[in-house]
């Protein structure tokens, strides 16, 4: 599978670029890009595949993404409206010494960090999410003004996840990513069957036992385990279509409601009707 190298260019009269729900969840791209990048996603649930990261995200998702990280777009497979702000910056945007100054400190680390890729959390997520919902309604001063409230924000919290144990950047020939970026595609074409694991593992010149190994070691999770999360995120895409439950169970590819009902409960701390109930009323 080939990585594209993205090319970025700021918007007119201003020093990095605004996205607003680019809208390429039909879209597999898997890319990279010299830019700095936030994301924020919200009102669906979906895989966060950063660097060697891959993890499901619920809700919503705040990432931090440091230059020539490759990484998926975070709205890949959804079936749901979900609101996206990206923003994206180089090095230097505001002058080639700007992280050097002193107020600027504790940002440069952010910078610095960013290398490894950085998901944030809890209030942190919540106020810079608002922020960045509102960033696209303003004129090109007041961005600036609040990207730097944004970055301050993120740079001071302390609900903030490093997902990569080095820094993530120029591993993109890798062969190990590459594996990855097969098996991805495989679940996203095959979670409504029967994946195979036997089969996958062949696919990318892996015996099972060692193909076990590899997966559990970058998604720290086992293979089925992974399959059936993806497989219950995809059902809530179906429920929030008003799909009944039987029909949600069976499309997305298990074949015992009763399984479906508790795994569901496990996954998501409610059954699914009571899910389909809160959020359709």
């Amino acid at each position: 599978m080939k990585i594209i190298r993205e090319e970025i260019a700021p918007d007119d009269g201003s020093s990095f670029k605004v996205l607003l729900t680019p809208g390429l969840n039909d879209t597999f791209l898997w890319h990279f890009h010299p830019e700095y990048e936030i994301v924020y996603v919200e009102g669906t649930s979906g895989t966060r595949h950063v660097g060697d990261h891959t993890s499901i995200y619920e809700g919503s998702d705040l990432v931090f993404i440091g230059p020539n990280i490759p990484h998926l777009n975070f709205d890949y497979g959804v079936r749901t409206e979900c609101e996206q702000v990206i923003i994206q910056m180089k090095e230097n945007f505001l002058g080639k010494d700007f992280l050097e100054i002193p107020e600027f400190a504790a940002i440069k680390n952010l910078f610095n960090q960013s290398h490894f890729g950085l998901s944030f959390s809890g209030e942190t997520k919540y106020l810079v999410g608002e922020r960045l919902k509102v960033l696209p309604d303003l004129d090109h001063f007041d961005q600036l003004i609040s990207l730097l409230q944004i970055l301050r924000i993120l740079a001071t919290s302390d609900q903030v996840s490093v997902l990569n144990n080095t820094p993530a950047g120029n591993k993109s020939l890798q062969k190990g990513q590459f594996r990855m970026d097969s098996i991805y595609k495989y679940v996203e074409t095959h979670f409504d069957q029967k994946p195979d694991v036997n089969f996958i593992a062949e696919q990318v010149n892996l015996t099972t036992a060692a193909f076990c190994r590899f997966f559990k070691k970058n998604v720290k999770m086992t293979f089925t385990d992974f399959v059936n999360q993806y497989r219950i995120n995809q059902a809530k895409n179906y429920l929030l279509q008003d799909k009944t439950v039987s029909e949600t169970c069976f499309v997305v590819g298990f074949e015992s409601l009763s399984y479906f009902n508790k795994l569901f409960k496990k996954v998501e701390g409610e059954n699914p009707s009571e899910f389909k109930k809160r959020y359709l009323k």
